[in-house]
């Protein structure tokens, strides 16, 4: 069979409960793309949702990474089937959904994700079908065991139905949208006690079911809290944050030697 897809292991490893480490993209760049597919990084995840990556930027983009055999998760403007088969066409390894606050968009995104009875459209002509260079069944196979799913909670209504959203079969990984959720309790910083109760709500959730979890972490130091609470997936920083601080701290050495 032809490997359609180079980043094979990436869903394994997942939910296999492997510690990744990954990065947001929010520079719609292929030669930001090849830099950061040359990195030890187990994954990045193209911002779709807040940064400007039109369909043509995220095909070219994939191309790069895939290229490199580098996972690239795609964060989708929203949860519209649409967003979904563009990203997944155009070669994502999966997609993060974000405001999933119910178990009927839970259900509804991962059906949009994979072939079948009123789920994602078929096309064996697309980058992740290998241009027309296998069969159905190979591309059915792939799809279903390959591309992730993960939903973003980060809304007061998804935490009245977190146990129904863990229990989504469809649905891979819980991504913990701890800012979304510090906005919606009216808090002014993530290490408020109420964001972290209702992070800890979801963490147990999708412990409970045996579902993985991801966040973005502003440093090193907070992984193992959270490693702790479960989650396996984290993402720290992105494209941006790699060139302010490599300025910052370019700046304050050379300055210091003045």
């Amino acid at each position: 069979m032809a490997v359609l897809n180079p980043h094979h292991n990436f869903r394994q490893r997942l939910l296999g409960g492997d510690c990744l480490i990954g990065t947001f993209v929010k520079t719609p760049s292929m030669m930001v793309a090849e830099v950061l597919a040359s990195t030890d990084l187990d994954v990045v995840c193209i911002d779709a949702e807040h940064a400007p990556f039109d369909r043509a930027a995220i095909d070219s983009c994939l191309l790069a990474y895939r290229a490199a055999q580098m996972p690239a998760l795609v964060r989708v403007p929203a949860a519209a089937p649409e967003h979904i088969l563009n990203a997944l066409d155009c070669g994502a390894t999966g997609v993060v959904v974000p405001h999933v606050d119910s178990a009927a968009k839970a259900s509804a995104c991962a059906n949009a994700s994979r072939y079948g009875s009123s789920g994602r459209g078929y096309a064996g002509s697309t980058r992740a079908a290998g241009y027309g260079g296998a069969s159905v069944d190979e591309n059915i196979a792939l799809n279903h065991g390959e591309n992730t799913v993960i939903a973003q909670i980060e809304d007061l209504a998804a935490l009245e139905q977190i146990d129904a959203i863990a229990a989504e079969e469809g649905i891979d990984c819980l991504f913990i949208g701890m800012m979304d959720l510090t906005v919606a309790l009216g808090a002014d910083s993530a290490a408020d006690p109420r964001v972290v109760e209702a992070a800890d709500k979801i963490c147990a959730a999708a412990c409970a079911r045996n579902k993985r979890l991801g966040i973005f972490v502003p440093n090193v130091e907070s992984i193992g809290y959270w490693r702790e609470r479960g989650v396996t997936l984290f993402l720290m920083s992105s494209d941006h944050g790699f060139i302010k601080q490599g300025a910052k701290q370019l700046t304050a050495h050379a300055r210091a030697s003045f």
